[in-house]
C-alpha cells in the first residue's frame, strides 16, 4: 500500500483538503462539520492571519485516496514574542494508521525545519487565539463551538509519533443558575461601590465594542503562555465573523471612568445548528439553521480578560452577574468556560464559584525538529 504526500497547490486542491473531515468523521454524530465555505476563506488571505505567517497544506493519499491531512505553520508574530524558535502544525486529521500520521507529522516537521525552526508545537487551528489542542478527554459529548473534537486515537498517533504534553487547556460547565450564588453578589456590589460599572454591547458598533476587548486581552494576557498579541486587523475580522450569532445581552464589557478595564464574551452552541448542516450551505440547509438556531440551550464563554491592574477587584463578578442575566432572558440552560490554561488557577476558581465541573480537556504537544 503506497502512501503518498503532496503539497496543495490551487483553490481546488484546498477544497480537498477542506473536505477530508466530512469523510472521516460521516458516521460520527458527535462531529459538527465547519461551514465549508467559510472554512475555504479562513485558510486563504483573506484572514489577517496569513499576513503574520506563512503555512503549507499537506495531504496524505494512500492507495490514491485522501486518508489525512495537516498543516505546517510558520508564525511570525509567535516568533517576535517569544523568540523561541517554536513553529507549528494544525488542521490535522488522520486516518487510524500510524504510517500516514508519521509521513503527515513529517511533512510539517520538514517545512518547519527549512524555516530554521527547533520546535514543532500543536496543533494550532491556526494559532492560540483560535482552536488548539487535541481533544484528550471528554469524548462522550459533544463540543461546543470552536472547540476541538477529535477520536481519542489522535493522542496515540501523536504519542507514538514521539511528542509530549507541552500543556493542557481545560473545558469547565455548568448550568445556568436563575440565582447567583451570594459570593458573586456581594463581590459586584463592591465593584460597583468602587466606580466600576458593567454593560452590553452594540452589536451595531461590534467592530468598536471588540476593540476594547483587544485592548483588554493584550494586556490581561501578556504573560501568559502561548500569548499572541491580537492586531485591528484581526478584530475587524473577528467581529465580521461574530456579528451574525452573538446576542448583546451575553457580550459584557467593563469599565472604569469610561476606561475598559474587563471583558466578557460568551455566543450561542452553533455547534448545535452545524451538525445538522453538514458543512453544505443550501436553501435547505439555511432553513434549518434558521430553525435549529432557536432551540440553541448552550453558550461558550469565548473571550474573557481583566486588565492586571483590575483583577481581584470584583470586575469579574460583575461581567458574570450581568452575562448571566442575559443567559436567563435568552433561555439558556448551560454555560462553557472555555478553554482555560492548567496553570490559570485565577480563572479556574472563578468557575469553581458558580459550581461548573471540568468535563474535557485538550492537550497540546510538541517534539524537536532535527
Amino acid at each position: 500500500m503506497q502512501i503518498k504526500i503532496k503539497e496543495i497547490r490551487d483553490k481546488k486542491e484546498l477544497k480537498e483538503f477542506v473536505k477530508i473531515p466530512l469523510t472521516l468523521y460521516k458516521n460520527d454524530p458527535l462531529y459538527a462539520p465547519p461551514l465549508i465555505k467559510d472554512m475555504m476563506e479562513h485558510l486563504t488571505d483573506k484572514n489577517p492571519f496569513f499576513k503574520r505567517a506563512k503555512i503549507n497544506f499537506f495531504i496524505a493519499y494512500k492507495d490514491g485516496k485522501p486518508v489525512g491531512r495537516i498543516a505546517g505553520i510558520v508564525n511570525y508574530a509567535h516568533l517576535d514574542f517569544h523568540h523561541d524558535n517554536t513553529g507549528f502544525f494544525g488542521l490535522f486529521e488522520c486516518i487510524n494508521d500510524r504510517e500516514v500520521s508519521f509521513a503527515l507529522f513529517d511533512a510539517a516537521k520538514e517545512f518547519l525545519s527549512e524555516h530554521k525552526l527547533k520546535v514543532m508545537r500543536g496543533p494550532m487551528n491556526l494559532s492560540t487565539n483560535e482552536e488548539c489542542g487535541f481533544l484528550y478527554e471528554g469524548f462522550d459529548i459533544p463540543s461546543m463551538i470552536m472547540i476541538p473534537y477529535n477520536p481519542p486515537y489522535y493522542n496515540a498517533l501523536a504519542e507514538d509519533y514521539g511528542m509530549i504534553k507541552v500543556k493542557d487547556l481545560y473545558c469547565f460547565i455548568t448550568d445556568v443558575p436563575k440565582e447567583l450564588p451570594s459570593k458573586i453578589e456581594r463581590i459586584s456590589r463592591f465593584a460597583e461601590k468602587n466606580g466600576i460599572k458593567a454593560r452590553t454591547v452594540s452589536l451595531k458598533n461590534l467592530k468598536e465594542e471588540l476593540y476594547s476587548f483587544m485592548e483588554v486581552y493584550n494586556d490581561a494576557w501578556s504573560e501568559n503562555w502561548g500569548f499572541i498579541p491580537i492586531t485591528k486587523e484581526e478584530i475587524d475580522y473577528m467581529a465580521e465573523k461574530l456579528k451574525p450569532v452573538a446576542i448583546s445581552d451575553l457580550v459584557i464589557v467593563a469599565e472604569k471612568d469610561s476606561e475598559p478595564v474587563g471583558f466578557f464574551g460568551a455566543i450561542p452552541d452553533f455547534n448545535e445548528v452545524l451538525r445538522r448542516m453538514k458543512g453544505k450551505l443550501t436553501p435547505f440547509s439555511i432553513l434549518k439553521a434558521l430553525y435549529y438556531r432557536k432551540k440553541i440551550k448552550s453558550i461558550r464563554l469565548l473571550l474573557f480578560g481583566v486588565k492586571k491592574n483590575f483583577r481581584h477587584k470584583g470586575v469579574e463578578s460583575i461581567m458574570l452577574k450581568e452575562a448571566f442575566k442575559g443567559a436567563v432572558k435568552h433561555g439558556f440552560k448551560k454555560c462553557e468556560f472555555s478553554w482555560i490554561l492548567e496553570d490559570n488557577y485565577d480563572t479556574i476558581n472563578l468557575t469553581q464559584i458558580v459550581g461548573a465541573r471540568r468535563y474535557k480537556t485538550l492537550r497540546i504537544y510538541e517534539i524537536e525538529v532535527l
